[in-house]
């Protein structure tokens, strides 16, 4: 009986989801497919990984990230060796809002690839999970998406999409072998956020990495990271108009 946990991620060249394969390389049986649109980033995190874990099967898979019939076949390809027991979709950018509202092909795109991408990815990988009844789905939204604010509410709108599509999925899910975990990570301290004023004070993407681990094998259904932000959301979510409209946020 083969007890390898095959584990794919989606969007593997992020800060996130590298520092998550790094934690789930060092379980004793597991094969890491990192999946991404550039050959030579997956093959720079790939190096990285064996170093750290010799051991450790890893495949890499590009692919498109828009393209809805890419999509499908990438995930189907996947599934059509063995079973994949967890989906970790981390795929993303982060635009200057004021650089999406001037430009709408930017704004698009940025609806596209952080709201519409990740969903499409997620209802692949759950047409699969279903029919074998299990199998964990974690998608990586964004503490952005609970509620829009000026400072990125194009951003904001897109993670909103997958807050919600995560949630219709787990509602689907609700009682079957297949769970869905939806991840909202705070501020962290990546590439993507490196020229925010503050950065340096961000979560670490090792401490984030931890936190959606733990939480993905616990079938969290939702994960703040750090735990933190669930209450500092919580509040903005529940002001009053006439008090978050003075705002400068």
């Amino acid at each position: 009986m083969n007890n390898t946990k095959r584990i794919a991620i989606i969007g593997a060249t992020s800060s996130i989801a590298e520092h998550c394969a790094r934690i789930w390389a060092q379980e004793s049986s597991v094969e890491l497919i990192l999946v991404g649109r550039a050959q030579q980033k997956l093959e720079v995190v790939a190096a990285d990984l064996l170093v750290r874990s010799p051991n450790t099967k890893i495949e890499i898979v590009v692919t498109d990230f828009i393209e809805p019939t890419a999509i499908q076949k990438t995930v189907d390809a996947l599934f059509a060796f063995a079973p994949v027991d967890i989906a970790l979709i981390a795929h993303g950018t982060l635009p200057e809002q004021l650089d999406c509202q001037s430009n709408l092909t930017l704004n698009y795109n940025t609806l596209e690839i952080n709201g519409i991408s990740p969903t499409l990815y997620a209802e692949a990988f759950a047409q699969h999970m279903a029919k074998l009844d299990k199998g964990s789905i974690a998608i990586i939204g964004s503490v952005a998406g609970d509620r829009g604010r000026k400072s990125n509410y194009v951003y904001g709108a897109a993670k909103g999409l997958v807050t919600r599509y995560a949630q219709g999925l787990q509602h689907r899910f609700a009682g079957t072998g297949v769970n869905v975990s939806l991840i909202k990570p705070g501020p962290t301290n990546t590439p993507m956020t490196a020229a925010m004023q503050g950065s340096e004070k961000f979560a670490t993407p090792e401490d984030v990495a931890k936190t959606i681990i733990s939480g993905i094998e616990s079938k969290k259904t939702v994960i703040y990271t750090p735990a933190k932000w669930q209450i500092i959301v919580m509040v903005v979510q529940h002001l009053p108009s006439f008090i978050f409209n003075k705002m400068n946020i």
